[in-house]
């Protein structure tokens, strides 16, 4: 079969552009696309790592938790925002991360992904109030009512000129070590 190769590769270049057109644009992460993007709703619960420890947030679990209600202003709607949640440290050291961090502790930072592929890095001192004026929240509720637009869950930090490291529709954090 002399055109066996040609066909081969023939078919792979008609799948090829098949899939591109087909492909779910919210699987693609919106750097790819060149533009900004609403968070896709999930019901994913929120997935937090540390080192082989792991745990599981939703909105109802989050909710058993103590809350933590912080009022910042947000540059993008020009307009200051209440947001209620749990802080992000006390997540974290239910994973064994120290809340008082030192020496080698401070070479932690903190990875937080959206399901849109937004990402944003926090280091250890920027979240632990023993380090920071600054407070990071995994928010679940905005003005008393739980988030919508934004997913179910959401990080927002005080102390920062505009909302740029705020993640929506939270998914996963990683804490990782820098080396």
């Amino acid at each position: 079969m002399k055109n066996g190769p040609a066909c081969i590769a023939l078919l792979c270049l008609s799948y090829a552009a098949l899939s591109a057109q087909t492909q779910d644009p919210a699987a693609t992460p919106a750097s790819q696309m060149g533009e900004i993007r609403r968070p896709i709703a999930s019901s994913v619960p929120l997935k937090i790592t540390f080192g082989d420890k792991s745990s599981e947030w939703t909105p109802a679990t989050l909710a058993l938790m103590p809350h933590k209600t912080i009022t910042v202003h947000n540059e993008h709607t020009k307009a200051d925002e209440t947001y209620s949640g749990v802080e992000l440290i006390d997540l974290l050291t239910n994973l064994g991360v120290v809340d008082k961090p030192h020496g080698k502790d401070l070479r932690l930072y903190v990875v937080a992904s959206g399901s849109d592929g937004y990402v944003v890095v926090y280091s250890i001192g920027e979240i632990t109030p023993d380090l920071s004026n600054s407070t990071v929240i995994v928010a679940d509720a905005e003005n008393g009512k739980p988030l919508t637009d934004d997913g179910p869950l959401k990080i927002v930090a005080t102390g920062e000129k505009r909302p740029a490291r705020w993640v929506r529709n939270l998914v996963a954090i990683r804490v990782m070590t820098a080396e």
